[in-house]
């Protein structure tokens, strides 16, 4: 199971939010470059950006931090937030250099156009299913619809999609772990032949474990993304990749 180091970005600093609530940030660094180099030299292999200006715009904005950080390692990246038409993602992919764009918000309101984006741009589109209280939630988290998660996800079985990333809302950011019930989200979403990431409450080195248990049990459980715990020390980057390729 790959171990993917957050770096949420907003005003060009590297942020954290609790629950996606813009008004409780914590900044980490004011160099996001210098913390992707981080985070690669302790053995990550994948990194998960999220342009949290971005998705409360519905456009990139943090454009010269993402293609600082992509110019400065040699790992891949995948980047979430604000990718709501193909010339966004065609920026992010072509021209900056990012690995994979990650869809929300258009997955849920223009589906046919997500089915259209997976073929264009095929194995570099991730779906990204933020879910509170089981529904989904868009616009960086300020609207939750009445589409279930898995509804939403079930339309996409079988499309040429690199990984679905799910997050449940309420453990994000709040240090708290990751909850059985979301683990299960997971494992069904995983059953329906998708290649699922875990984001959001992964706290210590006990909830890397535990998703890598359900990771050899259901090997389309691809990763987990830490975000918070490797900033604020309760994680290490090094441990967990050790932890999760043992």
């Amino acid at each position: 199971m790959e171990i993917l180091p957050a770096i949420d970005l907003r005003g060009g600093r590297c942020v954290r939010l609790r629950q996606g609530d813009y008004a409780q940030e914590t900044i980490f660094s004011d160099d996001p470059a210098e913390m992707a180099r981080r985070w690669e030299s302790e053995g990550a292999t994948r990194l998960h950006l999220v342009d949290l200006d971005g998705a409360k715009a519905g456009r990139p904005v943090n454009v010269d931090s993402i293609r600082s950080i992509v110019q400065a390692i040699k790992i891949p990246c995948e980047l979430g937030g604000g990718l709501r038409d193909e010339a966004a993602i065609r920026l992010m992919l072509q021209d900056v250099g990012v690995e994979r764009a990650i869809i929300g918000t258009q997955a849920l309101k223009q589906p046919e156009w997500f089915r259209a984006m997976t073929r264009l741009f095929p194995h570099q589109i991730a779906l990204g299913l933020d879910a509170r209280n089981g529904f989904v939630a868009t616009a960086g988290w300020l609207h939750v619809s009445q589409t279930s998660a898995i509804d939403l996800a079930k339309q996409f079985i079988g499309l040429d999609i690199a990984a679905v990333i799910y997050t449940n809302i309420a453990n994000d950011g709040m240090m708290q772990g990751v909850d059985e019930a979301t683990i299960q989200d997971m494992l069904t979403l995983a059953g329906f032949g998708l290649p699922v990431i875990a984001s959001g409450g992964v706290t210590t080195l006990q909830d890397v474990e535990r998703l890598t248990t359900a990771a050899r049990q259901q090997p389309k459980l691809i990763g987990a993304i830490v975000g918070r715990a490797i900033y604020e020390g309760t994680i290490s980057v090094a441990d967990a990749v050790r932890l999760a390729t043992a």
